[in-house]
């Protein structure tokens, strides 16, 4: 049951529902698309400043900073260029505790994906709209919701005076619709916890791990010839058709996952197995010629399991490669012409115990609340597996639904939804870190 301050939190949480929306209103208001890495800054540091402001001004204490290139250079989440963090600031707002609780951290993504096709949508998605209790815009569902209701639940215990035994830090980061940097930068700030919650789409479901993923970008060489023009054996300077060549690397990696989905090392109680989807093709040079090269992009995704002492992927790169030099040892020109693969950013996969304290805290604030949760994973990846990984955070996430309207045309989130999961990590944050005496 609920403790009458628990109470008095989750119904003044419900009676300023107004003043929630609004603050998600205002996110989403925000330009942040997601960038290339030397895309110009948009309105991130607009953004960081807004709730920097406001958590600053109920108590909480601010680090906003820029983080230097050397803050994140050299890991595999960042692409091989380098990254600058120029104009795209990082928070973290902290609450400060009596003394004698656990701290416990809040983290959210700011950045979003592109809107394209904006014409599809039926209101401007940076403009937010309620319809029919539910609030519409690019970023309602992933993640500016979320953010908002973290936000808010800690603002509502800083306004009602609850004080809290240990820290609450309100942690918000650029960059991990594109790379995962921000979340990486603010562990090397040092941002850290006894336990986290990211407020992702989660359905009220504790996501307690999530898949790692890899992009692969395999070259398959050709020949250049005449497309229109009889060729001899390639032995003899005839043409070869690069593109012809890289089904051969399609169809192995293909059987590769299907070996996947039956091994026993794929098999997770919460995630898919691992899969290898090909997302980008490229080859060909003109209309008739043979083309000289085809190049065939993948997404990889592997579970926690297969990730090293490092936390990162590189048995499963050694498997593929493995694959794709089988098939060229197969081929008599591939043996002789072998395709190169050119590795790009490596996410990490993670997993907390389901005893983990905050596991086991969030269950209960939902029996409590009359709303039961359940333990479940997330097939994508998110931040808190850099917190867990690299910053012996143990996170999960919680938050409100769904991810299945994540990225897409009219995202929203229901209004009731955000009403729950604020007063869910208001609770939370009460009962983790503990009451002041």
């Amino acid at each position: 049951m609920l403790s009458e301050l628990e109470q008095r939190v989750a119904g003044e949480i419900a009676r300023r529902a107004d003043e929630l929306v609004e603050l998600a209103s205002a996110l989403i208001r925000f330009d942040t698309e997601a960038r290339e890495p030397d895309d110009p800054a948009r309105e991130e540091a607009a953004l960081q400043e807004h709730l920097a402001g406001r958590l600053g001004a109920r108590g909480a204490e601010i680090d906003l900073w820029e983080p230097t290139r050397d803050d994140v250079d050299g890991s595999r989440l960042v692409p091989a260029g380098g990254l600058g963090f120029e104009g795209r600031p990082q928070l973290a707002a902290t609450f400060r505790g009596a003394g004698g609780g656990r701290s416990l951290l809040f983290n959210g993504h700011i950045d979003v994906v592109s809107s394209i096709p904006r014409e599809a949508w039926t209101s401007d998605p940076n403009e937010p709209e309620v319809r029919h209790g539910k609030l519409y815009g690019r970023g309602a569902c992933d993640m500016k919701g979320g953010i908002a209701a973290m936000t808010f639940a800690a603002e509502v215990l800083a306004e009602l005076g609850v004080r809290l035994a240990g820290d609450l830090v309100v942690c918000t980061v650029t960059d991990e619709e594109s790379t995962g940097a921000g979340g990486l930068a603010a562990v090397a700030r040092g941002v850290r916890a006894d336990a986290g919650i990211v407020t992702e789409p989660s359905s009220f479901d504790v996501w307690t791990s999530c898949r790692g993923s890899l992009i692969p970008t395999i070259t398959v060489p050709g020949r250049p010839g005449h497309a229109g023009v009889g060729q001899p054996d390639w032995r003899e300077g005839g043409a070869v058709n690069a593109i012809e060549k890289a089904t051969l690397i399609i169809g192995a990696l293909g059987r590769l996952q299907d070996e996947w989905r039956e091994r026993s090392d794929h098999q997770h109680p919460y995630l898919s197995p691992g899969d290898l989807v090909p997302v980008i093709v490229r080859g060909g040079e003109w209309t008739v010629s043979y083309p000289a090269s085809c190049s065939i992009t993948y997404h990889v995704a592997y579970l926690p399991e297969h990730a090293d002492e490092g936390g990162w992927g590189s048995s499963v790169e050694e498997e593929i490669a493995e694959c794709v030099r089988r098939v060229a040892a197969a081929d008599p020109w591939l043996a002789e012409n072998p395709p190169t693969i050119e590795w790009a950013t490596d996410v990490p996969s993670t997993e907390v115990s389901e005893d983990e304290p905050i596991v086991q805290m969030l269950l209960a604030v939902g029996a409590d609340i009359g709303r039961p949760r359940r333990i479940s994973g997330m097939d994508s990846w998110h931040d808190g597996a850099t917190f867990t990984r690299f910053g012996g955070t143990p996170c999960v996430c919680f938050g409100p639904p769904d991810l299945k309207v994540a990225h897409t045309v009219d995202e929203h989130v229901a209004v009731d939804d955000l009403v729950e999961c604020a007063q869910e990590l208001a609770i939370a944050a009460m009962r983790f870190c503990g009451l002041a005496s």
